[in-house]
């Protein structure tokens, strides 16, 4: 007789009751035959031929002179001359002192947060910050964290007012403030206001003790010179503390480096758990991540930018097209050159179904992923999306749009 499992039982009834709610998660394979707009395959490197045979040249190349797998970490033997060699190549790239290569980006915002905070110091974060960010502060020696309103310089420096009334080591520069945000949210599609926050962090603290770190996995690739980023754009890389790029969006690969000072990589070094007690990247993973970026320094992937802008500045027009500003059914939020659509909606399910089943993927992105009364659809662009599956798209939620009004005039 099979005993009865109370612990079994507890799952079963959460994934039910969240299930009920429309917000069970299950994992699901892209079909082959569909138009992805729906993945961080900004430059549609991963599908490109030229990415694909550059990859296997450069992997054969020197594939019988060094280990396949990593076969520990770094901090044992799983450390080798090209995971060094790279991570100088991609400092030099991203115009940086310095960088230390992570398995991936939650990897590495875990054990940036975790670790480089200091006992009693205060972190202050954009509302919207990834959750991988949650999760590393919540294992930090922070006093104190606290969120400020979503991309609002004035919401920022009244909370960082409000650190200095209260802090008197704050004021004396013996204690930090360490201020996390993404250069481009992967939600919303809206990019931080970084130049205006540094300028209130340096000219609030002027001893040297805010430190600002930038989150730009979904920059990389597609904005700054040759793909660097926000942070390279604006200029303003030596005022930044830290910046995370990762690989696993425009560089059709998997990992993330860490651009720091040379000091803050080695404390990285000593105390990022996540880089101390896993094992490093196998060499198949460094080599697709170091022919993105040599595509990226020799200028081959400028096309591929100027294409998506193409697209999404077409996509922008069709748009406005079919779904009017007062729409009660479907609001777009999106800002001028970002690659990522925000379809607002009370039906959000409803809306991708109806896509999918013509063809055309894309998520519906449900609560706790964004915060309760903000669900939606989000449409990622990418170099290679066709004008011909543009316009499909859009004629598909314009229909959709005008079925839902007609069901709400006739209730």
């Amino acid at each position: 007789m099979k005993l009865h499992n109370p612990l079994l039982e507890t799952f079963r009834l959460i994934l039910e009751e969240r299930k009920a709610k429309g917000r069970l998660r299950s994992l699901k394979v892209l079909p082959p035959d569909v138009a992805d707009f729906s993945s961080n395959d900004f430059l549609s490197l991963s599908t490109s031929a030229a990415f694909r045979e550059q990859y296997m040249d450069n992997l054969a190349r020197i594939s019988n002179s060094h280990r396949i797998a990593s076969s520990g970490s770094r901090l044992l033997d799983g450390n080798t001359n090209y995971a060094e060699d790279l991570e100088d190549f991609l400092a030099r790239f991203h115009n940086a002192p310095s960088g230390r290569l992570f398995n991936s980006g939650y990897d590495a915002n875990v054990g940036i947060f975790s670790c480089i905070p200091q006992r009693g110091d205060v972190i202050i974060y954009d509302e919207l910050i990834h959750a991988s960010t949650h999760d590393g502060m919540r294992l930090s020696r922070a006093g104190r964290r606290t969120a400020f309103k979503h991309n609002s310089v004035e919401s920022f420096q009244r909370k960082l007012q409000e650190e200095i009334d209260l802090d008197s080591l704050i004021r004396s520069g013996k204690r930090n403030v360490i201020v996390a945000v993404e250069s481009l949210y992967s939600m919303e599609g809206d990019f931080a206001p970084i130049k205006e926050i540094l300028d209130v962090l340096e000219s609030m603290l002027p001893n040297g003790n805010g430190h600002l770190i930038v989150d730009e996995a979904h920059s990389t690739g597609i904005f700054g010179p040759r793909g660097g980023g926000i942070v390279q754009r604006l200029g303003v890389e030596d005022r930044v503390f830290i910046r995370l790029h990762t690989f696993g969006k425009s560089i059709a690969s998997n990992g993330a480096i860490v651009l720091c000072s040379p000091l803050t990589r080695d404390y990285l070094t000593n105390y990022a758990r996540p880089l101390i007690f896993s094992s490093a990247t196998g060499l198949p993973g460094l080599v697709a991540t170091r022919t993105a970026y040599e595509l990226m320094e020799k200028g081959a992937t400028e096309p591929l930018q100027a294409q998506l802008q193409q697209r999404i500045e077409s996509f922008r027009r069709k748009l406005a097209e079919i779904s009017p500003a007062d729409s009660i059914i479907l609001h777009i939020s999106h800002h001028p050159t970002s690659p990522i659509f925000s379809l607002r909606t009370k039906f959000p399910h409803d809306l991708a179904k109806t896509c999918q089943d013509k063809g055309l993927m894309v998520r519906a992105i449900m609560s706790p992923t964004v915060p309760l009364g903000t669900e939606r659809v989000r449409v990622c662009l990418h170099a290679r999306n066709s004008e011909e599956e543009l316009q499909k798209l859009v004629a598909i939620i314009g229909q959709w749009v005008q079925s839902r009004e007609r069901e709400s005039a006739r209730l």
